[in-house]
């Protein structure tokens, strides 16, 4: 729905086994890093 409103886009980390979205979803702190940088890059690009 937000898209109608305002360009969107999904950031994926990898999973384990590419389970997502489930009690056995395993996320290792490497990739979620990896993932927080990439997000905090996007966002300083579109401000700056």
């Amino acid at each position: 729905m937000m898209n109608q409103v305002t360009p969107t886009t999904m950031l994926f980390v990898p999973s384990e086994g590419g389970i997502s979205h489930a009690p056995t979803e395993l996320t290792y702190p490497a990739d979620l890093k990896n993932g927080i940088q990439l997000l905090m890059a996007s966002l300083h690009a579109q401000a700056y």
